[in-house]
């Protein structure tokens, strides 16, 4: 290390971080933006940032009400596939991946993206013609997937507990190698800061409170900081979509659960991959720290707590220690909980509305986190062209009436 670099770590090592320049700006909001983005979580930070690079919308804002990443975007369990059953999610999901797989290198920040794979158990027979005809379906869109038998499984996950006398024995698996983890936060952080380098205002605190529209058309946002106009809004809030639907003065088709999450203690690694069930109902990582993060299906019940019920985390450590009886003496250091929006079909809504210019990017269910880049690139192309993009065209708000339902419940039961 130079000495130059020596005394620069330590001027700031000393400076408590006053000296350090800023992520992004704090801009005082203008009076007219081109384009909003209400929420500033991973979906519509992502949706900015393309706008503004394959668009070439500047004018943009993102209007939060807290503060960047404080959302579902650093309440998730990081988890990325793309190994969706019907062509239409599946397309989506891989378009995503593809742009997981370049984005630290296209943000210029580092997203921790571990391509260490995931693995989704089967426990039945039925189980494992569902893995057999998804990982087909999943070949013929051009992602990859294998089906594990047990024998392999248990040498690949030498700590899973593969034995035939379980009270739900594994018989396989499917795997998707491409897929992983991603640290959610630098996902909110790289977003923000790239889309701030191209001129995008990032505002926090900034609640909106009502639309004004006009003749069918959308003119602005009401907000905490006052009216904002523009032409076109993008409303992208995951568990709050249907409270700024109301105040626009539609009804979505969707519900929203609280979705809950745990980490143990940090311990030295033993699992270097993602294992996922749907019969137990849970599913587990380790992290870079040594983290044992888990998480399992949502409450059953409505509501926008972030937080959960007793009875889902009795649930979801019965199912880990099922899976893993090695696990069943280690501590779980903190759980905490996020708000998702469910669609009938457990696929989104990336759609314009019967209000010409707003638009709503919402219901992903529990499968958001994974879908970030690809979400976002999806409605920056919808916003800027008043079109939806071929990968979203199927995810309107009109399927709801034609019945051109896409139901992904069985790749996306078990919450990721």
């Amino acid at each position: 290390m130079s000495r130059y670099s020596i005394f620069s770590l330590a001027r700031n090592a000393i400076s408590h971080h006053e000296n350090w320049q800023r992520a992004w700006r704090s801009p005082t909001p203008k009076k007219r933006y081109d384009a909003i983005i209400v929420g500033g979580g991973g979906h519509g930070l992502a949706s900015a940032y393309y706008m503004a690079k394959e668009h070439g919308l500047r004018n943009i804002a993102v209007l939060e009400k807290g503060w960047i990443g404080g959302g579902n975007t650093g309440r998730n369990t990081t988890i990325v596939r793309s190994n969706y059953l019907w062509d239409e999610a599946a397309q989506l999901y891989e378009k995503s991946m593809k742009l997981w797989e370049g984005l630290s290198q296209d943000l210029n920040y580092n997203v921790m993206f571990s391509q260490r794979g995931v693995y989704n158990l089967g426990h039945t027979l039925q189980d494992m013609r569902d893995i057999q005809r998804r990982v087909n379906a999943n070949r013929l869109n051009g992602v990859d997937g294998e089906v594990v038998d047990a024998v392999e499984l248990s040498k690949r996950i030498p700590h899973l507990n593969c034995s035939p006398d379980s009270r739900y024995p594994v018989l396989g698996a499917s795997f998707q190698p491409r897929g992983g983890t991603a640290r959610h936060d630098a996902v909110a952080w790289g977003f923000a800061r790239a889309a701030d380098a191209l001129g995008v205002d990032i505002i926090q605190n900034c609640e909106v409170t009502g639309f004004r529209r006009e003749n069918g058309e959308i003119q602005g946002v009401e907000t905490s900081q006052g009216y904002i106009e523009s032409p076109k809004v993008g409303v992208v809030t995951a568990g709050s979509s249907s409270v700024l639907a109301d105040l626009a003065g539609l009804r979505l088709p969707i519900e929203s659960h609280p979705l809950q999450a745990f980490v143990s203690e940090p311990i030295k690694p033993v699992l270097d991959t993602v294992v996922m069930s749907n019969a137990v109902h849970g599913y587990i990582s380790q992290s870079d720290k040594g983290d044992l993060v888990v998480g399992a299906g949502i409450d059953s019940y409505n509501g926008y707590g972030q937080r959960g019920s007793f009875t889902t985390i009795e649930h979801t450590m019965a199912a880990i220690m099922e899976l893993f009886p090695i696990f069943s003496r280690v501590r779980m250091n903190r759980q905490w909980g996020g708000i998702v929006d469910t669609c009938p079909d457990a696929c989104p809504i990336i759609s314009k509305t019967d209000i010409k210019g707003l638009y709503f990017n919402c219901g992903w269910g529990t499968g958001g986190f994974k879908a970030t880049p690809g979400s976002g690139w999806v409605l920056a192309h919808t916003m800027a062209n008043d079109q939806a993009h071929q990968l979203n065209a199927a995810f309107s708000l009109d399927r709801f009436i034609s019945g051109a339902l896409i139901d992904e419940h069985g790749a996306a039961g078990v919450a990721h």
